[in-house]
């Protein structure tokens, strides 16, 4: 596996302070205690799926590995702490050191997951764990809502094209997460070029309205683009008036055109019109591009349209109105000492029904009916029962430190696609309900 398989992990910086104040005075006052190195056991989860969500998708993984082996603060970072005053001079020269030394095991990417699920857990020191808690959930948090959202789209579209087409509509990294989390949710180009680069995502683009005004007529500037680009590009054809522009779009570029987008208007009753114009233009082969503010919604409303791809935006990057999926990073065992041969004691927080949680380092398996479609997400911290071993859902993602399962980003989505394809059909269903399938704790 080439490194252009897995994609560029160029220019990654360290990434200790994405992180709370909180996390390292809590290491200041462990070591102070003693208590820093007793073996401990943390675990990412989530109490309930987003509203209206039946099932959730672990995205980000990838990221965390590189979060997690770039994370140790270099000379800068530590002036900065001691000259704000974070933690007292013993902590720095702790942190001085710090690589995370412990194992992970978690959700593969693209897998789904439910309330309760495991998707991460974290073991080692607790000093070394819960330094991981901010960056762990930030990544997890973003990249999992973006990747529901679009494997939702991807249902709706029914094995039409998707282009992401988010970059425009949030913070410029999170863009290039989230081209990555779309794609591993079932989209198939993006228009981002750093997310193209940096992921091996293929890309594509257009163009504006703003080419077209920029020249005197529009066949002006559709002849400007074909020149340049062929036959097989694509013409924004709602500049003016669509039908005018799919006339002269293909008088331009012939019945070869590639294809013509649509950005305003009822799409549906456009979509129609245009298809039509187009085959008894003899353009029979151009295909039809749909964008403006898109959802699941109307992505499933514009089944009955011939429209080949449907372009994304702020929807997808935003979550389609679910920009988080809440996971949690929780204490759930330790030890007495620094010995991970010594038994661990399960932990967990009582206070408040609503924020309870199961303590024990858990396992998952996902058990099938005989039909071979899930039927419950089972989670227990005793022996796994023999029908489930060998359909246990977490696997080694690093051990001793050291990162052990990099994948290609297609492993990731061709991974999300069986597993969605093993769930319920209802799992489908675009209306608001309870999972899909439930959890059962053993």
């Amino acid at each position: 596996m080439n490194s252009a398989d897995l994609g560029r992990r160029v220019g990654v910086p360290s990434t200790a302070l994405f992180t709370d104040q909180y996390e390292l005075t809590m290491v200041q006052a462990a070591l102070k205690a003693g208590t820093a190195e007793r073996h401990s056991v943390f675990e990412a989860f989530t109490r309930r799926l987003p509203e209206g969500r039946r099932y959730g998708v672990v995205a980000g993984i990838g990221r965390v590995l590189d979060a997690v082996e770039n994370f140790h603060f270099d000379d800068e970072m530590l002036t900065f702490l001691r000259e704000q005053d974070v933690v007292d001079g013993p902590t720095l020269d702790w942190l001085a050191d710090y690589r995370f030394s412990g194992d992970i095991w978690g959700y593969p990417e693209g897998e789904v997951y439910f309330p309760g699920s495991p998707i991460l857990r974290v073991e080692g020191s607790f000093a070394e764990c819960v330094l991981l808690e901010t960056v762990i959930l930030s990544i997890l948090n973003h990249d999992s809502a973006i990747a529901a959202a679009a494997s939702r789209m991807s249902a709706a579209a029914g094995g039409r094209g998707l282009i992401e087409m988010g970059a425009r509509r949030t913070h410029e990294l999170s863009a290039v997460a989230s081209a990555r989390a779309a794609y591993i949710g079932g989209f198939d180009t993006t228009s981002d070029l750093a997310a193209g680069f940096r992921y091996n995502i293929p890309t594509v683009g257009t163009s504006a309205h703003a080419f077209t005004l920029l020249h005197d007529t529009e066949r002006d500037a559709f002849r400007a683009q074909v020149d340049s680009l062929g036959r097989g590009t694509t013409l924004l054809v709602d500049t003016y008036d669509v039908a005018e522009a799919v006339r002269t779009a293909v008088e331009v570029a012939g019945t070869e055109l590639g294809a013509v987008r649509i950005d305003s208007g009822d799409l549906l009753l456009v979509a129609h019109r245009v298809r039509q114009q187009l085959d008894e233009l003899g353009a029979t082969g151009t295909k039809i591009v749909v964008t403006s503010d898109l959802d699941e919604y109307a992505i499933a409303s514009l089944a009955a349209a011939p429209v080949d791809a449907y372009g994304v935006g702020t929807q997808l990057v935003t979550g389609s109105g679910q920009p988080t999926c809440s996971m949690v990073y929780k204490l759930v065992a330790r030890a007495g000492s620094a010995d991970p041969a010594e038994p661990l004691r399960a932990v967990a927080k009582k206070s408040l029904s609503s924020k309870s949680s199961v303590g024990g380092r858990k396992w998952a398996a996902r058990r099938l009916d005989e039909s071979g479609v899930a039927e419950a997400e089972v989670i227990g911290t005793g022996p796994v029962p023999a029908e489930l071993a060998e359909r246990q859902l977490l696997v080694e993602l690093v051990r001793g430190g050291e990162v052990i399962a990099r994948e290609p980003l297609d492993a990731a989505r061709e991974r999300h696609m069986a597993a969605r394809a093993g769930l319920p059909m209802s799992a489908m269903q675009l209306s608001r309900g309870e999972p899909v399938i439930p959890t059962e704790y053993i």
